[in-house]
């Protein structure tokens, strides 16, 4: 029998803090919380949630330019950033992902949210409508949508899991540099910098490596490892709520055949395309911010009316 979930929780403080919760199969899950003075109870919390190999701190920024208005929670799936590795690799799932999510919802004490989801997480988001639907205030799916392109997926599949061992965070930023170059193409030493510090960690020997344990890749790699999912029916289920669909305009996994599609699906669908960048904008990118922001703004007017 599988333990009860147990829970770290925190006092709220101003800036951001980290909580745990542990799931029934004994994995730590971690949330970076981020509280300001002043921000209304009753207002939405931000559930953030990053990509395939990515973590909570990739909304990090968010805090400054969001925090003094919003309650924002950066889940850390497992496997990833200081969520702890899981035992069987095929737990590594969405399904087992939502399971873990609902937990944070729970031990957060979040009731009404509005989902941001990037790349994977908005696929996250977009699930979430299973079991949250009405707690649900807004969504932001970041460069995903109901449907992937097939290129895009297959080079996710093979970056995912691929090795990176550094000695320096010079040596880790320009080599990811070189990876990814196609994707933020003005992107200077400064800025890869900061996204290897996001997606990296030191180890106890000093080097540098990848913040997330490798084995995500097994279940993602196989060919119908997410079989069963129809992502087109939880998106028609968004109906009546706000959505944001950011694309990245050098996108290779969302098409903006596919955004079109979703925006005839779903009137009064904010549809919005991020120039220079692939997939996935980091929201700080001037469009997205401004798009966000008034998103954002437009939830609120609507609570407050």
């Amino acid at each position: 029998m599988l333990p009860a979930a147990a829970t770290t929780r925190l006092t709220p403080a101003p800036g951001w803090q980290k909580a745990y919760v542990f799931s029934g199969d004994n994995v730590r899950l971690c949330w970076r919380e981020h509280h300001a003075p002043g921000v209304p109870p009753e207002r939405p919390t931000l559930l953030c949630l990053a990509g395939l190999t990515r973590n909570g701190s990739d909304f990090a920024h968010l805090g400054d330019s969001l925090g003094g208005q919003w309650r924002i929670v950066a889940p850390d799936l497992r496997g990833r950033g200081e969520s702890g590795f899981a035992r069987d690799s095929l737990s590594y799932l969405p399904l087992t992902y939502l399971r873990d999510l609902s937990l944070v919802l729970d031990a957060a004490g979040v009731g009404r949210f509005v989902a941001i989801g990037s790349s994977l997480g908005g696929v996250l988001a977009l699930r979430l409508t299973t079991a949250h639907r009405a707690a649900m205030a807004g969504v932001v799916l970041n460069d995903i949508g109901p449907a992937l392109e097939p290129a895009g997926l297959a080079r996710l599949r093979a970056n995912v899991g691929r090795g990176g061992n550094w000695l320096t965070w010079v040596h880790a930023a320009r080599d990811l540099a070189a990876r990814n170059a196609g994707i933020y193409p003005d992107w200077g030493l400064h800025d890869w910098l900061g996204f290897a510090k996001r997606l990296c960690r030191i180890t106890p020997q000093g080097r540098i490596i990848f913040d997330y344990d490798p084995r995500i890749a097994e279940p993602f790699r196989l060919p119908h490892g997410d079989a069963g999912a129809d992502d087109w029916a939880a998106f028609d289920s968004l109906a009546g709520m706000p959505v944001l669909s950011l694309r990245a305009a050098l996108s290779d996994v969302l098409s903006a055949a596919t955004q079109g599609q979703m925006a005839e699906r779903l009137p009064g669908l904010a549809a919005v395309t991020v120039p220079r960048v692939g997939h996935a904008p980091t929201l700080a990118e001037p469009v997205a911010a401004a798009a966000l922001n008034d998103f954002l703004n437009r939830i609120k007017r609507g609570d407050e009316a």
